[in-house]
């Protein structure tokens, strides 16, 4: 069988993880915060023990965009959204600190500050526990503030400050948990210039316009190495009958 049909069928496997990143950003197109992954195509010549003639298409991840999006109001007292550069620290699965810009936050039963999918909001001393109050503020620095449940009404009590750092881009990187880390497992510093914006999101960076053009694009590539791969095979069997004629 000729090495093209290899090529072929390497560079439709590429397309196929191309398209997953793809389909993953136009999912979460309406998700708060999310960052789209960015992916390109390179060629990398096939090393052996003679010279490369062959040369395999590749998919990588170069980075994430890391643009901000629009703001959307709420007004709840609960949504907080970065003022320019920064991230929230929070509590990752595995338990070590992540780094997230979305800012849907609520209080579990148990007075856990949590974000919307769950992770544990971190504090000054680790991730932010809150006793029964009466109202609840988040100032702009990311101090959590409360009446507490009895208390004097007129009385705001500083219990917490939610941890805000603005590590360089350059150093973070978007795990599998669609968390940013710091590269090397390293916690960032917190950063008093960060400020928040209550009663506001952020929307998903997404560009449903270029994913879909996009989409279109990697489906007609798909389509063209599905054809080359039957041309070669074609070719192949055509090839092997005119040598049994021969």
């Amino acid at each position: 069988m000729d090495r093209a049909i290899y090529l072929a069928m390497n560079g439709a496997k590429q397309i196929n993880l191309a398209q997953a990143s793809n389909a993953n950003n136009m999912a979460n197109a309406a998700t708060t915060a999310f960052k789209a992954d960015l992916e390109q195509f390179r060629s990398q010549p096939v090393f052996g023990e003679v010279y490369p003639s062959r040369v395999y298409a590749m998919t990588e991840r170069p980075g994430v965009n890391l643009s901000p999006a629009a703001l959307q109001a709420t007004g709840r007292d609960l949504d907080v959204a970065i003022d320019g550069e920064g991230w929230i620290a929070v509590s990752g699965k595995d338990g070590q600190e992540a780094y997230t810009r979305a800012g849907d936050l609520h209080v579990t039963a148990q007075g856990q500050l949590v974000t919307g999918t769950g992770l544990p909001v971190v504090g000054n001393g680790g991730p932010i526990a809150l006793p029964p109050y009466q109202k609840l503020e988040i100032g702009s620095d990311g101090t959590v503030s409360i009446i507490p449940q009895g208390g004097n009404a007129t009385v705001m009590a500083a219990l917490d400050q939610i941890k805000l750092v603005n590590p360089a881009k350059d150093q973070l990187e978007k795990g599998e948990d669609g968390l940013m880390h710091v590269k090397g497992g390293q916690a960032a510093a917190a950063s008093p210039q960060v400020r928040l914006l209550t009663g506001n999101l952020e929307a998903s960076n997404v560009n449903i316009v270029e994913e879909m053009v996009q989409m279109i694009d990697l489906q007609r590539q798909y389509e063209m190495h599905i054809k080359l791969m039957k041309s070669v095979e074609d070719d192949g069997a055509a090839s092997s009958q005119l040598l049994k004629l021969g």
